[in-house]
């Protein structure tokens, strides 16, 4: 299995927390009951990974989640032949795992992996539904339980980085963006055990700083950092402190615009 990939068995009970916010659940329970391939788009940090996670330990199915990057190639997510004591041994990838097993495949930023990649994926997301192994001569049918789910951040997308439409066009597709507050607030709190008081002010904070996307920042505050700082919080962290671990250091380098997201914070929390 490539560095980049993982998989996870889930079994009765044990379900990643997930919040839905509309008919989400709903789309990918259809789409995997009806054999159609998934595509899922939205900001970084928004809850993507979380909510395939979620819906993989739903339908009680083994999940194989794929960080997709530059250097990804096809032979990554089908498998390689391996030297192992002495012998040569075919090793299924990930995705050659998940065909087999009747599993999910999930590729997070799809787009990063090399062009390879989609040609594989092609048979795939048609009637076929196949995987063709070049290498082992086989051609292997995916069982009804198969899914394959895609996703990336459309906020990165380049002319040299985008999915084509002939590829766009084999996915259902749902779109995803940072819940409504209410509901951010709600998820805040349950993730991290900090008061709802103080996940108000935060999510509060973080609506103000999305703004900025676009300006100031390439990349906005995600729930997900949202969920790093009141966890810090709940431990005691001061907020200050902890708002700068995790509002300020992960999303710039320029010390201006630094400054300009403290003062920000300090509106918010004063000097705590």
């Amino acid at each position: 299995m490539s560095d980049s990939a993982e998989s996870v068995s889930h079994s009765g009970g044990n379900l990643p927390f997930y919040r839905p916010v509309g008919d989400e659940c709903e789309l990918f329970r259809h789409a995997w009951e009806h054999r159609l391939p998934l595509l899922l788009k939205g900001p970084t940090g928004c809850g993507k990974t979380r909510f395939v996670h979620h819906m993989a330990a739903k339908l009680n199915r083994p999940l194989f989640t794929v960080s997709c990057h530059d250097d990804l190639t096809a032979a990554d997510l089908t498998g390689r032949y391996l030297l192992r004591g002495g012998e040569t041994q075919w090793v299924d990838g990930p995705l050659t795992r998940a065909v087999r097993e009747g599993g999910i495949c999930y590729l997070d930023e799809v787009v990063e992996a090399r062009k390879d990649v989609t040609v594989v994926l092609h048979p795939l997301t048609d009637d076929r539904r196949a995987l063709p192994l070049e290498r082992t001569g086989e051609l292997l049918q995916a069982p009804p339980d198969f899914m394959l789910v895609v996703s990336y951040n459309p906020g990165y997308q380049h002319i040299l980085k985008s999915l084509k439409p002939s590829t766009r066009q084999r996915f259902v597709a749902l779109s995803f963006d940072f819940p409504p507050p209410a509901l951010e607030r709600d998820i805040v709190a349950r993730e991290s055990g900090l008061a709802a008081d103080q996940c108000t002010a935060l999510v509060n904070l973080a609506v103000r700083l999305r703004t900025l996307k676009g300006q100031d920042l390439e990349e906005t505050v995600s729930t997900r950092l949202l969920i790093y700082c009141a966890t810090l919080m709940a431990a005691g962290m001061p907020t200050l402190q902890a708002a700068r671990a995790t509002l300020v250091e992960p999303l710039s380098d320029d010390l201006d615009i630094q400054d300009g997201l403290l003062e920000a914070i300090r509106a918010t929390f004063g000097n705590e």
